[in-house]
Order: structure tokens, then C-alpha cells, then sequence
């Protein structure tokens, strides 16, 4: 079953504890969004807070994916450049697929849903998105059209002796 797709949803509380349960799980599985396993939601509260108020504020927007079960499975967060010379492109955050829902092409489906997104904002020609060396994203990401350019080897520190490469990806909507 594909996910249904909201951009912009009213925030309720069942969509922000369905967030922060999605981010917790994520986590959790090794994903690859800001935080290194084990963690608790109390962990990712504070986090999810700051993306609450970006949002509040309008310096994000909120792509979501339910499941059939109304459940949050997927989430993106389009962010605009506020740079006066880089307003073309924005940049794609926290882009999470729940764990259970992995390997369906959910994943697919959640990137096509953002550069959809990110074409009805005045202006946009590109996103960029930043992630994690070491665990096949870039390939990920390269089979969905997304170019890698640029890598800073060894800016993530995972853990000590544990360094990953930060990795640049973009996807021209032009």
C-alpha cells in the first residue's frame, strides 16, 4: 500500500508524538537522522521541539507520510536557503522512513513527494540534502537522481574512532 502524503499538516499532538516515535525508531534501527542508538524519545524531545518551532515560525515545511493505518511512517523537512544568492535551492532534512515500512520503496516514494513539494515553491530550482557516509546512502539517494557534491571526510564522529564522511547530494528540479 503506498503512503499518503501531506505537505503542511495541521500539527495535533498525535502528529507530534507520531513524529517523535518515528524518529525515535529510526534512531533506534541506525538510521542515520542526527543521533546515535540507544536512544529515548525524552533523548529526541528537545530536537523535535526546535523542528516544531522552525515550523511554527515558517522557516520549514512538514512533508508527512501516513500508513494505511493512519500512522506517521515517513517524514522530510524542506527548508528554505535565506541567503539572498541561494534562494534557488532548498535544503531536505531529517528525511525518515519507520523502520517496519523500509524496503517497500517507501523511501522512493517520500523523495518524489519532496521534489513534488519543492517544485510549488516559487523560485526553487534545486534541493540539497546532507548525509552520513558508510552506510550506502549516497547510492541510495544517487538511484533516486540526487549527484553528490561534495564530502568532507571524517566531519561526523559517530563514535571514537568512528568517523564518517559528510556527504553533499543535490537534485536539480530543472
Amino acid at each position: 500500500m503506498p503512503l499518503t502524503f501531506t505537505l503542511d499538516p495541521v500539527m495535533t499532538p498525535d502528529l507530534r508524538d507520531g513524529f517523535l516515535e518515528l524518529w525515535t525508531d529510526v534512531s533506534n534501527a541506525g538510521g542515520a537522522v542526527g543521533f546515535v542508538a540507544p536512544v529515548t524519545a525524552e533523548d529526541i524531545r528537545p530536537e523535535v521541539v526546535r523542528y516544531l518551532t522552525q515550523l511554527a515560525e515558517g522557516r520549514s515545511r512538514l512533508l508527512v507520510g501516513h500508513d494505511e493505518q493512519g500512522r506517521v511512517a515517513a517524514t522530510a523537512f524542506l527548508t528554505s536557503n535565506t541567503h539572498r544568492l541561494m534562494t534557488h535551492w532548498v535544503w531536505l532534512y531529517t528525511v525518515m522512513v519507520h523502520p517496519r515500512h523500509q524496503g517497500n520503496g517507501y523511501g522512493r516514494e517520500l523523495l518524489a513527494a519532496a521534489a513534488d513539494a519543492a517544485r510549488t515553491l516559487d523560485g526553487v530550482e534545486a534541493i540539497r540534502l546532507g548525509c552520513r557516509g558508510g552506510l550506502g546512502l549516497e547510492r541510495f539517494y544517487a538511484s533516486c537522481g540526487y549527484k553528490e557534491v561534495g564530502r568532507v571526510p571524517a566531519a561526523i564522529r559517530v563514535a571514537p574512532g568512528d568517523d564518517r564522511d559528510d556527504v553533499t547530494m543535490l537534485l536539480p528540479l530543472v
